[in-house]
């Protein structure tokens, strides 16, 4: 794993593009600070940026220097879930104006993935995280499903976890002005 990790972190400090597992999907990814490496990848997705993209931080801790606000409900969640929970946060900071959405929010999860954990941990910055597929076509399920255009168009593929199903994306909430928490995904 840690050559994959020493691979990786040589892609994402060149402000390149990479395909890797994650807790969830397999992930078209890069550096979250980067807007070039961003807009790669709504290329490789033919997603029009007015859609975003979800966001992985390895802790609490490095969650807190992209959103300057977190709820305490937030915080309750995050301590005691064991399922992979993307969170919309409102007003986030330091992260490249393309993940951010229109109405200047930003989906984030706390990765459990070990390999991302690590990869994040040494790179000290957040890294995008899509699905690998075009945007529209149905989510793979595993490497195996993944369609040849997004094989070729990234810079990395990761050799880890090949073999691995996953048909679970993560649950999404979103924390309204109000405090509130609606659930998005289940």
């Amino acid at each position: 794993m840690q050559q994959e990790i020493s691979n990786s972190l040589e892609i994402l400090k060149n402000g390149k593009v990479f395909l890797y597992p994650t807790d969830t999907v397999w992930g078209i990814g890069c550096d979250a600070t980067d807007v070039s490496a961003v807009n790669k990848v709504f290329e490789i997705k033919k997603r029009p940026e007015s859609k975003s993209l979800i966001i992985l931080v390895d802790s609490l801790k490095m969650l807190q220097k992209y959103v300057l606000k977190i709820p305490s409900s937030v915080l309750d969640i995050l301590e005691n879930t064991k399922t992979p929970t993307t969170i919309i946060y409102k007003n986030p900071i330091q992260l490249a104006s393309n993940v951010i959405a229109s109405d200047n929010t930003v989906a984030i999860r706390i990765v459990q993935n070990e390999f991302c954990k690590q990869l994040i941990n040494q790179f000290k910055k957040p890294i995008v995280s899509t699905s690998a597929n075009i945007s529209g076509s149905p989510t793979p399920k595993s490497f195996k499903e993944i369609e040849q255009p997004i094989l070729d168009s990234v810079d990395y593929i990761v050799n880890l976890q090949r073999e691995a199903i996953n048909d679970k994306s993560s649950t999404i909430l979103k924390v309204e002005e109000n405090g509130e928490i609606l659930v998005l995904r289940k």
